[in-house]
């Protein structure tokens, strides 16, 4: 299409479809069947028992999808497991069970959920082989403490770790060191008893490395608990918001009492392997194809953008701000990665990342003509709310003067919810059933 007729689509319309593009080839109902006949070529079935397992956002969809591929693929295999995804994203099966439960705080129904996982591992043998399927939302429906350590350790951990703004591989590297599952500890019990692994991964970490992915059940880990302390004395989360029984699993790793994570020595002769098989870079690119297609010259800043979400929104305002100066016809700057938001004390905040990444942006790009934006989390939830993110244009930032809704105002108490929602303009798309990462979309109209 040519740059003149983009004005057949609405700006909204653009942004929206950009943002679907970015989602639907992540889509594991696509990308599923076409790993698992890379894995097994040649219309070759899984040896012995098929246990199939897994935890994510995504998870339950990819079980759906695998079920759907054996039952054309290996008549002979019989399926059986345990998969374990946030409440609201759960896709129908026949012959792996299916739990829902807490997302991003762990609760009881998770744990039930991984105690299962871990015992239904250990029931394998030499020969069979163990299918992982696991995505964005992993590390904590997967939270199965180690010993000593009570769920409800876990959850004001994980709730102390996400108040501090601490990134997501930080966090994750605190909650490998207290499981019996994460940081490659699943893999370890399926080596112990001969069996071949193979785990399929939804990215949604930068970087896309299996060991941050859901905090690699089966990968290699390089972290260790020295590390886990360090993070959390970097962000002072010390005995009066972290449990003490959590503090001193730590410190006995630390003097070497009990075992480390998973570690590349312990994958010499053992049948595991880790596919990456959806990525937040493909999910920009495809949505950079859409836009190419309306006439935009699309400019990919990457995947692995990080940082406070108001701060990010801020660089990115200026960004386009000198791609528009250069700029000889219309421009979209796509990019991805997961930023943070700090909450104070006492203030609770609405809405998440992408909302509040959006309205700074929105509210450091006052001087720029023809300036619209999306932000959205590609697993359809951004943080506390039930929208995936929200969007802007012109009409959205003369409507929010013409209210006297002013985004400073939203963005000193952390609702970016409430000022988008005022707005109409949300982002809603419900549970979208695959995680790559948050998405985030400018388009700048010449």
């Amino acid at each position: 299409m040519s740059q003149q007729n983009n004005s057949l689509v609405s700006t909204e319309a653009i942004l929206k479809n950009a943002f679907a593009a970015a989602v639907a080839v992540a889509d594991p109902q696509v990308i599923v069947p076409q790993y698992l006949a890379t894995i097994f070529p040649g219309g070759q079935e899984p040896k012995g028992k098929c246990l199939v397992v897994g935890a994510g956002k995504a998870s339950a969809s990819m079980a759906s999808a695998l079920e759907v591929y054996a039952k054309s693929h290996w008549p002979k295999t019989k399926i059986e497991g345990v998969v374990l995804t946030r409440y609201g994203h759960s896709s129908p099966t026949s012959h792996i069970k299916i739990v829902e439960a807490g997302h991003p705080v762990p609760d009881q129904a998770g744990m039930d959920g991984a105690k299962e996982v871990l015992a239904l591992a250990k029931q394998l043998q030499a020969g069979d082989v163990l299918i992982a399927l696991v995505s964005g939302g992993g590390s904590s429906l997967l939270t199965l403490p180690v010993v000593g350590i009570s769920i409800e350790d876990m959850r004001k951990t994980t709730e102390a770790l996400l108040r501090s703004g601490a990134p997501i591989e930080e966090m994750n590297v605190v909650r490998k060191h207290l499981s019996a599952i994460l940081g490659g500890n699943l893999a370890r019990v399926a080596i112990a008893c001969g069996a071949r692994v193979e785990a399929l991964l939804i990215s949604d970490v930068t970087g896309d490395s299996p060991a941050d992915i859901a905090s690699g059940p089966c990968a290699a880990d390089y972290s260790t608990y020295l590390d886990a302390l360090n993070i959390l004395e970097k962000y002072r989360l010390g005995s009066d918001v972290i449990p003490v029984s959590v503090l001193n699993h730590l410190k006995q790793g630390l003097a070497g009492e009990i075992p480390e994570t998973l570690k590349d020595v312990d994958l010499v002769n053992a049948q595991v392997a880790n596919h990456v098989i959806a990525t937040a870079y493909k999910s920009l690119e495809a949505a950079a194809d859409y836009v190419r297609d309306q006439g935009y010259e699309p400019i990919i800043l990457g995947d692995t953008i990080t940082g406070e979400a108001q701060d990010v929104g801020i660089n990115q305002a200026q960004l386009a701000r000198e791609y528009f100066d250069k700029a000889t016809k219309s421009l979209a700057l796509i990019s991805g990665g997961e930023c943070t938001v700090t909450i104070p004390a006492g203030l609770k905040g609405r809405g998440g990342r992408c909302s509040e990444y959006l309205l700074s942006l929105l509210a450091a790009s006052s001087d720029l003509p023809n300036i619209a934006a999306l932000a959205a989390d590609t697993d359809g939830i951004d943080g506390s709310e039930k929208n995936a993110g929200a969007w802007f244009d012109v009409a959205v930032r003369e409507s929010a003067k013409s209210q006297g809704v002013k985004p400073g105002d939203y963005l000193a108490g952390h609702d970016c919810y409430g000022f988008f929602a005022q707005l109409d303009a949300l982002v809603e798309t419900g549970p979208t059933l695959t995680n790559v990462n948050d998405f985030r979309i400018i388009l700048l109209n010449k």
